[in-house]
């Protein structure tokens, strides 16, 4: 009899610690989510009034809406070439990958298998990797100017009072 509640209290200890874990995520979700509608009806009652919301009346929100637009930015101007070239890397290590992984189980008996399935996959990354380098170049590259920065600069501090 005592080692069937030993055996329960062992099984209970991370079922409890999976519902504490999503219990607490939910309560946490509910209390942004509560945060939230509370700053959206301040910012409502601002517009009723007559008040124009300042970005720094939700600095977070701002923060989050400018990197949101800089990672935009950034996206767009990701150029074919350079996909090609990371997903030439990539399958050429998958590749690699294959051919020691088949080698090793088939302990060297016949290891023109593993350089075949390896190989073709080897060879396709090597085959994107040709075609970036024949690919446009990025666009910071096409352009001669200096390139805009996305965020105007910060207003001067005011001169201290003395």
């Amino acid at each position: 009899m005592d080692g069937d509640w030993n055996v329960m209290i062992w099984a209970l200890i991370p079922i409890i610690a999976i519902i504490g874990g999503i219990a607490t995520a939910i309560v946490g979700t509910i209390n942004k989510a509560r945060i939230r509608e509370l700053e959206i009806r301040e910012r409502i009652a601002m517009i009723e009034r007559g008040m124009v919301p300042a970005p720094e009346v939700d600095p977070h929100g701002f923060d989050r809406a400018m990197s949101r637009m800089d990672t935009f930015v950034d996206r767009s101007h990701r150029s074919a070439p350079e996909r090609h070239r990371r997903a030439g890397v990539i399958l050429m290590g998958v590749g690699f990958g294959l051919m020691v992984l088949i080698g090793f189980a088939d302990r060297g008996r016949n290891i023109s298998e593993a350089f075949g399935v390896g190989g073709f996959i080897v060879i396709l990354g090597a085959a994107f990797l040709v075609s970036s380098l024949f690919g446009a170049p990025p666009p910071s590259q096409m352009t001669s100017g200096p390139t805009p920065s996305p965020r105007p600069p910060a207003p001067p501090a005011p001169p201290a009072q003395s």
